[in-house]
């Protein structure tokens, strides 16, 4: 027998997963995207076990097995993780999520340019005057 269908199938499946991961802002959609991805993996483990000869009798299925457990338990904390992300921001879309803490006192953390605002006389960010 040969598995081209299914491989090709597989194939067509895990592209469309990465299609949707890098082109998706939804984080829903790209867990979704993601699940297609694994669920292409799951495919190629049980076509691989039903073609090819192992030595241990059907491992393929129970990686299977052992992928649909993993995806059940990453879509759980990843709708976690937007819910929480939709409670805080009102929106999931992912490139709107800063990736940096913001500073305690409101002030952006990157740094004054070198003598752009210091007047002379007047102590700068950092220095400890007596």
């Amino acid at each position: 027998m040969r598995p081209v269908v299914p491989y090709v199938t597989a194939a067509l499946l895990f592209g469309l997963g990465t299609y949707g991961v890098l082109r998706r802002r939804n984080a829903v959609l790209v867990l979704m995207a993601v699940e297609l991805m694994l669920n292409a993996v799951n495919l190629i483990l049980v076509i691989a076990d039903a073609t090819v000869r192992a030595a241990l009798p059907h491992a393929g299925q129970v990686f299977a097995l052992f992928v649909i457990v993993l995806a059940a338990a990453e879509i759980g904390v990843g709708l976690a993780i937007v819910l929480q992300l939709y409670r805080l921001r009102a929106s999931v879309a992912v490139d709107e999520v800063p990736l940096t803490e913001p500073s305690l006192t409101g002030v952006p953390l990157t740094e004054p340019p070198a003598g752009g605002l210091a007047q002379a006389g007047t102590p700068t960010t950092g220095e400890v005057t007596r």
